[in-house]
């Protein structure tokens, strides 16, 4: 094959041999993991959350490697580049919602779905409230958030592989989509979440690597005052240094609340095995939290040092790091590369299969409720393999940057279930209308909000969490509770 500025397959793989030593280790462990899981796997809880018997560790490292993908590696990371000093505040921010996420939500949501046999959050929903068109509505919207989500990750493997690889944007996420698809498929939850440990552990030393190959290429530590005596950069460390400081609040927000909100993150909770098991994954979520995101956000304002000022698109500052900028040794590089592939894995995966998931439970299981568990599962991997293309064909023409979908979504999510699953686990009123309801003025919200003139002020997120929280509250308050409030466990009712 020939390929730009390579001219033959033997250059190529001379030039990349490398990475794609490291991609063939990985593809082995991806394989080894999928079909350890494909053994585990008997019913359809096993498929969906993993039996509800899984370690702390594991599972706090597939939290954090959940959250962290490419959005985390290139988006996040690059987008101190423009956002500049404040969007540092991503960092404490993460580690407060993950926290939150763990102390208050994990606990009840463990509790209360492993007594009613949920494995969705449109199931928990739809039992909860009593409401299978609260359901239904809580699946489509999942689905359709996922969409966006997953195209901000395909574009950010796609962009940095096509750059350090040589080889075409389309090409890369046709592979990608590939060989998740096929280990999800596979393996279900178990292989997830085995993969994800190994990709967390792979996320942590990647982190560590490529700050140290910044710091190290910008002149150390203390270039960051360059960047900030510099005429050209000085601007990057006031508060509003590319955008009003409440609109980048609430792009911190919407991008660090999924902890709390997100389907592909709560049902890591699902899978605990106990209490013991649920101290010890918030204690390994949190340290990694804060190792990986203290290295990564900064590394877009020290890139100045290196690349200089005229990037356009934030979405390339990484790729073109690792790649014509050339910061880190091949081999170290290479490893990098395959890490930040391993983050946008951990990611897809999840989402992946709680699409599928959802959709099989929460929509297609209401047509057909004596569905045998060997067939739901076997329809499951079916629906994976299509949501993975239908993605792909989104991700070859993606409808924005990978901060602004990624954004969109966490907006989408925290909108339409911050009220379902906060107020809907800690206080008994609640019920079908209620819930709808808030589905319904949190999206509304989310798309008239920035045509109107304060929405260049403030971020969409905040007055749409805010209303919809507020109209569930007051339906709440005016209309019975659902009976399904009586399934939460005495401790905790």
């Amino acid at each position: 094959m020939a390929t730009a500025g390579t001219g033959s397959w033997v250059t190529w793989l001379h030039e990349h041999w490398i990475v794609l030593a490291f991609l063939a280790l990985y593809g082995a462990v991806l394989a080894t993991h999928a079909l350890q899981g494909r053994r585990r796997t008997h019913s359809r809880v096993d498929y969906y959350v993993g039996g509800r018997k899984m370690g702390g560790v594991a599972i706090g490292l597939s939290f954090f490697a959940t959250y962290s993908s490419t959005n985390s590696f290139v988006g996040f990371s690059g987008q101190s580049y423009s956002y500049g000093a404040p969007w540092l505040l991503l960092v404490p921010a993460i580690v407060l919602f993950s926290l939150v996420a763990w102390l208050w939500i994990a606990p009840r949501l463990r509790a209360f779905t492993g007594a009613v046999d949920s494995v969705t959050l449109a199931d928990y929903i739809g039992v909860r409230f009593s409401s299978n068109a609260a359901r239904v509505i809580a699946a489509l919207i999942i689905i359709f958030a996922s969409f966006l989500y997953m195209t901000a990750v395909f574009k950010g493997i796609g962009n940095l592989l096509a750059v350090f690889l040589d080889v075409p944007y389309a090409l890369v996420v046709v592979l990608v989509v590939v060989v998740v698809m096929a280990y999800t498929a596979v393996g279900g939850f178990i292989s997830v979440v085995k993969t994800d440990v190994v990709q967390g552990a792979a996320m942590l030393l990647a982190a560590i690597l490529l700050f140290s190959g910044v710091v190290h290429s910008a002149g150390g530590v203390g270039a960051i005052r360059d960047v900030r005596a510099d005429a050209a950069t000085a601007h990057l460390f006031g508060w509003n240094a590319a955008l009003p400081f409440a609109v980048l609040a609430g792009i911190i927000v919407a991008g660090s609340i999924k902890a709390v909100v997100e389907p592909r993150q709560l049902s890591r909770f699902y899978a605990l095995a106990d209490r013991r098991a649920l101290r010890r994954g918030m204690k390994v979520s949190t340290l990694a939290f804060l190792v990986v995101y203290t290295l990564l956000v900064p590394i877009g304002l020290y890139a100045h040092r290196i690349i200089g000022s005229s990037v356009a698109d934030t979405d390339l500052v990484i790729p073109t790091l690792l790649g014509e900028a050339e910061i880190l040794p091949p081999a170290v590089a290479a490893f990098v590369v395959v890490a930040v592939l391993a983050a946008a894995m951990s990611s897809l995966d999840s989402v992946l299969l709680v699409m599928a998931s959802t959709w099989e439970r929460d929509v297609v299981s209401h047509l057909r409720p004596t569905r045998p568990e060997e067939q739901a599962v076997r329809a499951t991997r079916r629906y994976v393999v299509i949501f993975a293309f239908v993605t792909a064909l989104i991700a070859l023409r993606p409808p924005g940057t990978i901060v602004t979908l990624t954004a969109f979504s966490g907006s989408l999510y925290a909108a339409c279930f911050f009220p379902a699953i906060v107020l809907g686990l800690f206080w008994r009123r609640g019920n079908g209308p209620a819930v709808m309801a808030s589905f319904a003025i949190g999206i509304l919200t989310l798309l008239v909000w920035p045509q109107l003139p304060i929405g260049s002020v403030v971020y969409h997120v905040f007055p749409a969490m805010g209303l919809s929280t507020l109209v569930y509250a007051v339906v709440s308050a005016r209309c019975e509770p659902a009976a399904g409030w009586s399934s939460m466990p005495r401790r905790l009712a």
